[in-house]
């Protein structure tokens, strides 16, 4: 135990909840998209073979996303400036919840408004969609980010992205 908290740079045991949080959502997303990926075959749930190959695609999916994710580490370790490889996780796993969340908020808001997928042309509801999402997103990113403790990252990552969009006057710090 000692060597991994070593790898990853964890001097309190608290911060372990990082690395396992990461290890549930790559096996969770490994079982999604195997879930998926058998959706599209003749399988149903109820046949014997099913979770056998369910089980197999999932641990699949799930080595192939850790790989990728170890690589992305080594690659944003240095880019993002961050003091510990622990905080790499944290950061990954705030901009999934991001993602998600603003997705999932995005439907019954722009219902809510008036557009409806079936009703509206795409024309229409995937700008709008976007429109919504975009501000949901930023928000939602700075929140989460000061829940996991990377809000200095995510403010720094706004900041950035927000000033390359022709933003940066309203982003002046008045320090």
């Amino acid at each position: 135990m000692q060597k991994f908290k070593d790898r990853w740079e964890i001097q309190s045991n608290w911060q372990l909840v990082f690395p396992l949080l990461g290890l549930v959502s790559l096996v969770f997303s490994g079982y999604l998209i195997g879930k998926s990926i058998l959706g599209s075959f003749d399988l149903l749930p109820s046949d014997s073979s099913y979770l056998g190959i369910l089980s197999a695609i999932t641990i699949f999916i799930t080595a192939l996303l850790l790989y990728i994710t170890l690589r992305l580490f080594s690659v944003l370790e240095d880019k993002w400036n961050v003091s510990y490889r622990w905080e790499l996780i944290a950061i990954f796993i705030a901009f999934a919840i991001t993602g998600s969340t603003s997705a999932r908020l995005s439907d019954p808001v722009i219902s809510l408004i008036g557009f409806q997928r079936e009703t509206t042309s795409g024309w229409l509801y995937w700008p709008m969609r976007i429109l919504l999402v975009f501000p949901v997103y930023q928000i939602l990113l700075l929140i989460v980010g000061w829940l996991l403790g990377q809000f200095k990252f995510f403010w720094n990552f706004e900041k950035k992205m927000l000033s390359r969009m022709g933003f940066a006057r309203f982003l002046k710090d008045k320090d």
